[in-house]
């Protein structure tokens, strides 16, 4: 196979939408370990770092899965949790997606490799529903 064939490959959408699931998953077992530590040490009337009260510092991919999750919401993939209804918001949307981008830009060479690569596969999954989402909504029901 070819160098071309093989990234061509490795940049098909489902094995890098499997990579950002492996990816969310680890993430989600990290912040639930994490969790679980803060618990104890709030249980135990400490902070973080072992100081008195506080909450954990939040992370970058927190942050990152937040907008990420704003995104979803407003392409109608997530339900909305104050309606309870799956709204679609195409210009919020795209708006997210270009805060994603924005922030993709400004944090070149500053981002550890896990969360560029994170950033990155985040924005081509959102891109790709992006792209299918408002697709459909062009051609209707």
């Amino acid at each position: 196979m070819s160098q071309h064939e093989e990234k061509k490959e490795s940049w098909s959408g489902k094995k890098v939408d499997e990579e950002w699931k492996k990816q969310v998953e680890d993430e989600r077992r990290r912040l639930a370990s994490q969790e679980k530590s803060q618990a104890r040490r709030q249980a135990a009337g400490r902070g973080p770092a072992g100081e008195p009260g506080g909450a954990a510092k939040p992370s970058f991919a927190q942050f990152l899965s937040g907008l990420a999750t704003q995104a979803l919401m407003s392409l109608g993939e997530l339900e909305n949790p104050l309606t309870r209804r799956r709204e679609m918001d195409l210009p919020q949307a795209q708006q997210t997606i270009d805060l994603l981008e924005l922030l993709q830009e400004k944090t070149k060479g500053n981002l550890s490799p896990q969360e560029e690569n994170f950033l990155t596969n985040v924005l081509h999954d959102l891109r790709l529903r992006y792209v299918r989402v408002a697709g459909g909504a062009a051609t209707g029901p």
